[in-house]
């Protein structure tokens, strides 16, 4: 029963993605009672045609039977059509709402809820868990207030053909009652096992297809179908739960019924044969019945879809719900512009959680004043904290302890938009999007010329596009993979520079650049440099050496820092490191 709790809010957070189509949503409502009342008229309308027209030889009021019986019928084709199609209409926009509202939500989680899920999941909840909505919206309910309609109809003219069998009817109730009861209760987490699975599949799928060059590069293939074969085979057992639930349960609702009918057969027969019940009465009333066990049955059938669409509508407002950890004040201003490039780190700390649950120490009490202008490169050991400094700067996370400034103002006061604005970053591995070269240059600045955007190529000495048989046109694929590694890493070195940021971060930018690049992107990186407060990045640490100050990092903290003369003349960490990579690269 835990499984629906909650579900009232859930379905008032439903309710108010229709409320915006609230007048298609009144027009939908009133063609649904009119088809419905229309369609109850047969039983009605079948007693009396036998009774008054065909027993009593009344040709007149026969035919005037039949002409509302036609009336009747086109009432239901015209009633049912405005209902499909405002249903649709209506369902469709709401849930685009929908879509469009987690995908804003997204927007507004900060890096480490990223890092905390898979992307194959959050995708299974834009799509796998949002089509399973849309069933319920769509479908499920028109069938929930058409057949709640037909069987409060349906009971009010059993009881006006004849109370006896109307209260033999009844008796199938609490058989019903107590069914329907167990099975809510057995299909609530058996839906709810199968949204996860097929969640975890999306997952697993996304991420397979992502690494499948790793997967070839290790023979790793038969290893990947067994974890897939497993993912699906729970998936199975999941989905086959449902099934023997469904199976369980809907002939018993038939048998039910049927058992229902032969008694109301035997009942009303005698009452006929000894005079107390009319032909049409008898005829009218099984016709009745079918309008009053067809409706229980679709309710049914409903619930399943609605235990579906409720799993679903569980894990997306599980998405939902999930508040950004990182949030603007509501009184933030906004960064200067253009920025000086003064970044201040006053007593910073940075701790995070482990997959093991415990605190890990990332930076450790940092004071450290970057002037505007200046290049400073962080050096130090994998793990020695080296990323996260950038990423503080970044405002991706905020410190645990201390605060990081920028001209002055702690970016927990400032509105992100105004820092990332003027902020350029350049990962280890430059992603790339779907579509040009041209689009993925320009991306920071989507107002940029063609001939903006060939200058930044230029000036990172990107000239590889000129010998492409489409230039700035041709498409670079999935996460570029038209590309070699070194040119998407100088696609997004040309992407910063023509956004003329005024903090550049350079996170192992050249790491995938092999060296003849990057002697060749030397005089574009100067030019990229020059004028912008620049922190660098780099275990290759023949790129650092002309940096304005190096800053050697051990376990996230600051053991030295100078001018590569400096730090070798020390002869410290810095010159212990120079001399590996020294010896390292002569090998």
């Amino acid at each position: 029963m835990a499984q629906t709790s909650g579900r009232g809010r859930k379905l008032r957070g439903l309710l108010a993605l229709l409320m915006p189509y609230r007048l298609r949503l009144a027009g939908m409502f009133v063609a649904l009672v009119a088809g419905t009342a229309a369609a109850l008229a047969p039983a009605p309308l079948a007693q009396r045609a036998i009774d008054d027209g065909i027993l009593a030889k009344d040709t007149g009021t026969l035919t005037v039977i039949v002409v509302i019986f036609v009336v009747s019928a086109f009432i239901v084709w015209v009633a049912t059509y405005v209902q499909t199609y405002l249903t649709g209409w209506v369902g469709q926009r709401a849930l685009q709402d929908l879509r469009i509202a987690m995908f804003r939500h997204l927007q507004t989680q900060p890096v480490a809820f990223y890092e905390r899920r898979p992307a194959g999941v959050l995708i299974s909840r834009m799509t796998n868990d949002v089509e399973a909505l849309n069933q319920l919206v769509t479908d499920s309910v028109v069938t929930l207030f058409t057949a709640s309609l037909t069987l409060i109809g349906s009971v009010v003219i059993l009881i006006t053909f004849d109370l006896e069998l109307a209260l033999l009817t009844f008796l199938v109730f609490p058989v019903l009652a107590v069914g329907s009861f167990v099975f809510r209760l057995a299909s609530a987490d058996a839906f709810k096992r199968t949204r996860e699975t097929i969640g975890a599949i999306t997952g697993y799928l996304q991420e397979s297809l992502s690494g499948i060059r790793v997967v070839r590069s290790f023979a790793q293939e038969d290893r990947q179908r067994a974890r897939f074969d497993e993912l699906n085979e729970q998936n199975l057992q999941a989905n086959m739960k449902t099934v023997y639930l469904n199976a369980s349960y809907f002939p018993a609702v038939e048998f039910v019924s049927a058992l229902a009918t032969v008694g109301v057969l035997l009942y009303g027969g005698f009452q006929v044969l000894d005079g107390d019940v009319t032909v049409g009465v008898l005829v009218g009333f099984i016709a009745a019945l079918n309008g009053f066990f067809d409706p229980i049955g679709q309710l049914s059938q409903v619930y399943t879809t609605y235990q579906s669409g409720m799993a679903a509508l569980d894990k997306i407002f599980e998405l939902l719900d999930t508040e950004p950890t990182m949030t603007e004040k509501p009184d933030a201003v906004d960064l200067p512009r253009p920025l000086r490039g003064e970044i201040r780190f006053d007593a910073v700390s940075f701790e995070y959680a482990g997959s093991d649950g415990d605190t890990k120490l990332a930076l450790a009490d940092i004071d450290l004043v970057i002037p505007p202008g200046q290049t400073v490169a962080l050096v130090g050991a994998t793990g020695a904290g080296k990323s996260t400094f950038a990423k503080l700067v970044a405002r991706f996370y905020d410190p645990t302890r201390g605060r990081v400034t920028v001209d002055g103002l702690d970016l927990r006061d400032v509105r992100a938009h105004s820092l990332r604005s003027q902020m350029g970053i350049v990962p280890q591995e430059g992603f790339l999007f779907s579509g040009t070269l041209r689009d993925n240059i320009g991306f920071g600045r989507p107002e940029a010329t063609r001939a903006d955007v060939e200058a930044a190529a230029a000036a990172v000495g990107a000239d590889f596009i000129a010998r492409l048989p489409e230039g700035l046109d041709t498409e670079v694929g999935e996460r570029g993979v038209q590309l070699s590694a070194g040119q998407r890493q100088l696609v997004a070195f040309a992407r910063a520079l023509i956004a003329d940021p005024r903090i550049l971060i350079l996170d192992e930018a050249t790491a995938n650049v092999d060296l003849h690049s990057e002697t060749r992107i030397e005089d574009g990186l100067k030019r990229l440099l020059a004028g912008r407060t620049a922190i660098v990045i780099a275990h290759r640490l023949s790129t650092i050496r002309q940096a304005g100050r190096i800053v050697v990092l051990d376990g996230g903290r600051i053991v030295e820092q100078g001018t590569h003369d400096e730090l070798m003349d020390a002869e410290g960490a810095y010159w212990r490191l120079y001399r590996d990579w020294a010896q390292q690269a002569a090998a």
